[in-house]
């Protein structure tokens, strides 16, 4: 499959819109349709219960959207997968992934460290599920034979690790491998090029990437896919078609966006490794932090996200939080414009500490999803929050 590079970005899933007579995407916001035949109504509410991609008749918008179904072929082009599936939410998407491989087992294996609320759900148990958290070169000791699958995230969030997708796959053998991707995107790594069975997405962050849409999305084999889409059609998880469409028109931009950003996380990246009010800087495009060679093997840059410890730990990094003026203070990331957080207060609150503490999310931990802005006017907001926390720091001691 082609890589996705700009024509496909801005083509994939509009490859009828001149046969329909229209230029931009059509937007579909039917609840339900009209059964003109009940032969037809009854076999199309089979098809699509049944997990076909497709059928004569949505009959219910619970069941079918044809806006989401055209930018669900649009990104498993850009995945280079068969079919995708896409959902409410991240969330949703990942519990439909526990839900439709449970014939396997319920037992998955996960390496830590993976965004905080997904770690929550896992260790929870709420879908009936164990799970074993293992490091990356002890996935293959993990698998039992009610293993439904394997877990990852790289780049990891919130500490950018990055792990072997083939390594993995092949410690794994017949147990499916999920990738999340979201902090990579298609742009710079495609999983199942690397043997991955289905790649998740938060199509909230980069994909959706105006900080207006909450999505999630599976890339994957047509039979996954078939087994997800029962799944969405029984919870209801359906993504609305208003969103479908927003990350439809997002696709377009999206490599130049990644490709934008990323080049000022790096200067970013660099200018903060420098720092004496930073500890620790967590980004694959800095030089000691890819020893494997894994952004030469399987991805194509090192991203929009980093992460710093900030010296001193909590106080200097709340403060930093309270200081800046140009970046938003929030949790999500992927925007245009430029987020920064704390994981250990925010996003991965719902991890128990010492496993906050063993994967690297400590106290002084901030994460910055960088956007579209320059560099220089993001450097000097970063430089004064810095200096403020750091002088109020001195004046406390």
């Amino acid at each position: 499959m082609d890589k996705l590079d700009h024509t496909l970005g801005v083509h994939a899933g509009r490859e009828d819109l001149r046969e329909l007579g229209v230029h931009a995407l059509p937007l579909d916001m039917s609840t339900t349709y009209p059964v003109t035949s009940l032969e037809q109504g009854t076999q199309s509410l089979d098809d699509l219960v049944a997990g076909h991609a497709e059928a004569e008749n949505p009959v219910y918008a619970r069941l079918f959207n044809p806006g989401v179904a055209r930018y669900e072929r649009a990104l498993a082009a850009a995945e280079g997968a068969e079919a995708a599936v896409a959902f409410s939410s991240g969330m949703a998407a990942l519990t439909a992934a526990v839900l439709a491989t449970r014939e396997r087992g319920n037992h998955i294996v996960a390496v830590r460290p993976i965004y905080g609320t997904t770690d929550h759900l896992l260790t929870s148990g709420l879908l009936g599920n164990e799970v074993s958290w293992v490091e990356p070169d002890t996935i293959a000791d993990a698998i039992r034979p009610d293993t439904a699958f394997v877990l990852i995230e790289t780049p990891g969030n919130p500490t950018l690790e990055l792990i072997d997708i083939a390594d993995v796959v092949a410690q794994a053998g017949d147990v499916p491998v999920i990738v999340d991707s979201t902090f990579a995107t298609p742009v710079l790594q495609r999983p199942i090029e690397h043997g991955a069975a289905m790649v998740m997405h938060s199509a909230t962050k980069f994909l959706g990437g105006h900080g207006d849409v909450i999505a999630g999305i599976m890339a994957c084999s047509e039979t996954w896919a078939a087994r997800l889409r029962q799944v969405r059609v029984a919870t209801g998880a359906l993504l609305h078609p208003w969103a479908a469409y927003l990350l439809h028109r997002s696709l377009p931009t999206l490599k130049l966006r990644i490709e934008r950003a990323q080049a000022v996380a790096g200067e970013l990246a660099r200018r903060l490794a420098e720092d004496p009010r930073i500890e620790r800087v967590y980004y694959p495009g800095l030089p000691d932090q890819d020893g494997d060679g894994l952004m030469q093997r399987q991805m194509e840059g090192p991203g929009c996200v980093l992460s710093f410890d900030v010296a001193g730990g909590y106080t200097p990094a709340a403060e930093v939080i309270s200081c800046v003026k140009l970046m938003t203070p929030a949790v999500s990331l992927g925007s245009v414009d430029t987020l920064i957080q704390h994981p250990a207060g925010l996003t991965h609150r719902v991890v128990d500490e010492s496993d906050r503490n063993n994967c690297g999310i400590r106290e002084g931990l901030l994460r910055l999803s960088v956007g579209l802005e320059e560099v220089e006017h993001l450097w000097s907001d970063l430089d004064q929050a810095l200096a403020a926390a750091h002088a109020r720091r001195s004046k406390a001691a």
